[in-house]
Parts: structure tokens; C-alpha cells; sequence
């Protein structure tokens, strides 16, 4: 239903009119009214709003960057090391029999470190469980984004309940002018009471214009997550007809996802600086060639590093207390996520029965004291204050619910980011950037 005022000294609506606005935020089942007039696009709905934002995420690629030097790091661990080549001159010159080159032993010798203890599968476990704690963090952030996005159209939904609002009391305010007015003319009331009645509407006016302005802001922000205009209508019947939640959760979830792949570093970790504790010998083999004579003879050799004074136990412990602090994280992470999940759902319980509530006991009860009251004024049994006490019953009652509602769609938005709701919308936009 889209209202066009202008002016305050507009023709009086028609009952059917007003009725028509009061039925429009009232009930959940009349609550399909679209976007003002201003909002000229198609409807957006909320998933879509999800699939918008997700494909045009600007950190998507530096994520990818991410990942691709985390996989780098996977191929460099499994690097064996390099071999050295070595060239030894002996007797190269001195005194006395020695001062002539000919007595020079020359030694050409290869030389290759052996790494025992699993070292190089440690450091590439280490590497692996690295990029998986990218990836998880990559997915932490894409929720984050998604809650932000559902946030935000929480936000634009309120904000064109709230025009709403706004639209009805400017045309209450409209009519009780009218009414007003005519009692003047026919010198039932005093002056100052049309003046009175103008003022109202004039604040009536501001109050929807701004209420406007406010609703195609909150639009702009939805459509800004993927650089996109706000002239899109949005449904209100997914903003007034909410329902206590089930309760139903999804297992899976990014940030303990995260919190494990982080244990698994740790884990890596503490298997790395163990085999770190052994020792790696270093084996070499060469041509040695005589000078005196042009004799040449194979070399062999090798070295073993003694473990008299570091046997990396402090490094082994230290990685074991992380792998301790990180297990300890995920516990308490668990019980956490339980009791703000607990809490929200208890929250959104309160808040749509509250709606539920305001929408069948309070606001047709406003209703019917407005039609009383205006009954009542018009036959000369009350003031204009009486009228305009009730007219504001009405709209704080309604703009009540639309705070309660609100705050439901918020919680919903940090219920859904909790359980992971969106995680199959994150992760198919990142399989499609992919191909």
C-alpha cells in the first residue's frame, strides 16, 4: 500500500483509508504491504540479499592469496635438505719440503644432512594444519559478513515498518484537522485549537519524511554490501510474521571448527619440536688426489651433533602447554556457544510472544478506543486532546511491536551466525570462485 500527502490542508481520508493503514501493521496476515513509492525495484528477500553480498565480498581475494601462500608453505615443507659440495686444499704451500705445489692434496667431498625422527612429515603436518586454521578463519570471516548483511536487513525492514508508522499518523493527524477545523468554522471550538491541530500535522509530516529518508538509508546500507543501489521493495510479511523459534541447531560450526584446527596446529606443533630431540648426522663422501705422485683415494666421513646440553625439552613442553591451552579454549568455547544460544532463543521466545500479543490484545483495543474517542468528539463528548491521546496510544503500541520485532530479527541474525545457518551459502560462493 504506498501513501502519497502532500500539503497539510489536504482533503480528510476516508475511513476505509486510515482502516486500510491500521490493518497494514496490526496483523501479521495484512503485513504483505510493500516498500514506499520511493522503492521502485523488485522485491528483495533475505537470501538473496545472503547471495548478493557473499559473491561481491572484496576480501574474497586476498583470502584466496591466503591460502594459496599456505599451500606454498605445504610444498616447502616437504623439501628435503640441501646437499653441500666441498673442496678442501691441504699442503697448499709452506716451508721447506713442503713450499712447492706439488706436494698439494686436493679432497673434492659431497655432503648430505640425514633427518631422522620425522621431521620432514612434522613440519609438513605443521604446514597442513596451518592452512586448514586459514581456510577456518576465512570461513569465520564470511559469516561474519553474512550476519553483518542480515543485520542490515533486519535494519531496512524496521525502518520501512517504522514509514509505516509514520504514514498512519500523519493520516490520523490529516483527519482530526479536518475534524478540528470544522468544529472552528462553526465556532465549537476555539482557535487555538486548529492551530494546535495544524501543528500536530506539521510534526506529523516531519516525522514521516524522516521516517522516508531513514528507510531508503537503511536500504542504501543493505545494497552497498555489493555496491548496488537501494531501489529494491522489500517484503514486510517476513518482518510482522515471526514465530518462536524451535530450537533446532545446526552442529557444525565455524568457530569451533577454527578453535580445533588451531588444537591441530599445536598437536603439529608439539610432534615437530619432539622430533626436533633427534639427532641428524651428516654423512660425506669424496675424491681426495695427490699431488706427490698424482694418487687419488675415496673419502668417506659424517658427523653426529652430541646432545650433552639442548635437548629441546623446553620447546617440547612449551608446545605441549599450548596444545593444553588450546583444548581448554574449545571446551570453553562449547559452553559458551551453548549458553548465548540458550539466551537468544529465550530472548526471540519473549519477543514474538510480545508481538503476538501487541498485534491480538493491545492494538485492536487501541483501535477501538481512536473510534470511540473520534465517535465521541464529533458528537461534541470530548476535547481534541482526547483524540490526539489516543491516536498516540495507538502509535506507540504499534511502534512497540515494531521494536520488539526488530530486536527479534536482530537476534536472529546472531543466532544464525552462531549456529552456522549460512555456512552452505559461504562456502558454495567460494567453491564458484574457484571455478
Amino acid at each position: 500500500m504506498h501513501l502519497r500527502l502532500r500539503g497539510r490542508a489536504s482533503a480528510r481520508p476516508g475511513l476505509a483509508l486510515i482502516a486500510g493503514l491500521l490493518l497494514t501493521v496490526t496483523g501479521a496476515s495484512g503485513a504483505s504491504a510493500q516498500a514506499p513509492a520511493v522503492a521502485t525495484g523488485s522485491t528483495l528477500d533475505l537470501g538473496e540479499a545472503l547471495a548478493r553480498a557473499s559473491a561481491a565480498d572484496p576480501a574474497a581475494a586476498g583470502w584466496e592469496a591466503r591460502l594459496a601462500a599456505a599451500q606454498s608453505n605445504v610444498d616447502q615443507a616437504g623439501v628435503k635438505p640441501n646437499p653441500s659440495l666441498g673442496l678442501e686444499l691441504e699442503n697448499f704451500t709452506g716451508s721447506g719440503a713442503y713450499s712447492m705445489l706439488d706436494r698439494t692434496e686436493a679432497t673434492l667431498a659431497y655432503q648430505q644432512t640425514v633427518e631422522r625422527g620425522g621431521k620432514r612429515e612434522a613440519r609438513v603436518g605443521l604446514a597442513r594444519a596451518g592452512a586448514e586454521v586459514t581456510r577456518r578463519r576465512r570461513d569465520v570471516r564470511r559469516l561474519d559478513l553474512l550476519r553483518d548483511v542480515q543485520a542490515a536487513y533486519a535494519e531496512a525492514l524496521a525502518a520501512e515498518a517504522e514509514l509505516l508508522i509514520a504514514d498512519a499518523r500523519l493520516v490520523a493527524a490529516q483527519s482530526a484537522q479536518a475534524d478540528v477545523d470544522r468544529r472552528v468554522r462553526a465556532a465549537r471550538d476555539p482557535l487555538f485549537a486548529g492551530s494546535r491541530a495544524e501543528a500536530t500535522t506539521a510534526q506529523a509530516e516531519i516525522d514521516r519524511d524522516q521516517a522516508r529518508a531513514a528507510a531508503r538509508n537503511a536500504r542504501d546500507v543493505v545494497a552497498r554490501y555489493w555496491g548496488g543501489a537501494g531501489d529494491f521493495a522489500l517484503n514486510l510479511e517476513t518482518f510482522f510474521g515471526v514465530a518462536p523459534p524451535s530450537g533446532e541447531r545446526a552442529v557444525a560450526v565455524a568457530d569451533l571448527a577454527l578453535l580445533e584446527a588451531e588444537r591441530d596446529v599445536a598437536s603439529s606443533s608439539v610432534r615437530l619440536e619432539q622430533s626436533r630431540a633427534v639427532t641428524d648426522p651428516t654423512v660425506r663422501a669424496g675424491v681426495r688426489y695427490f699431488g706427490d705422485g698424482g694418487d687419488v683415494a675415496l673419502v668417506v666421513g659424517g658427523t653426529l651433533p652430541l646432545r650433552l646440553h639442548d635437548n629441546n625439552k623446553g620447546a617440547i613442553d612449551r608446545a605441549i602447554s599450548e596444545r593444553s591451552a588450546a583444548e581448554a579454549d574449545i571446551t570453553a568455547e562449547r559452553v559458551v556457544r551453548e549458553r548465548e544460544i540458550a539466551r537468544l532463543l529465550a530472548r526471540m521466545t519473549a519477543s514474538a510472544t510480545e508481538s503476538e500479543r501487541l498485534r491480538a490484545e493491545v492494538i485492536p483495543l487501541a483501535i477501538r478506543a481512536v473510534e470511540q474517542v473520534r465517535d465521541g468528539f464529533n458528537r461534541g463528548g470530548f476535547q481534541y486532546m482526547n483524540v490526539a491521546d489516543a491516536e498516540r496510544a495507538l502509535a506507540d503500541a504499534r511502534a512497540r511491536r515494531v521494536a520488539v520485532l526488530r530486536q527479534f530479527h536482530l537476534d536472529q541474525a546472531a543466532l544464525d551466525r552462531l549456529t552456522g545457518r549460512h555456512a552452505a551459502l559461504a562456502s558454495s560462493n567460494l567453491n564458484a570462485e574457484r571455478r
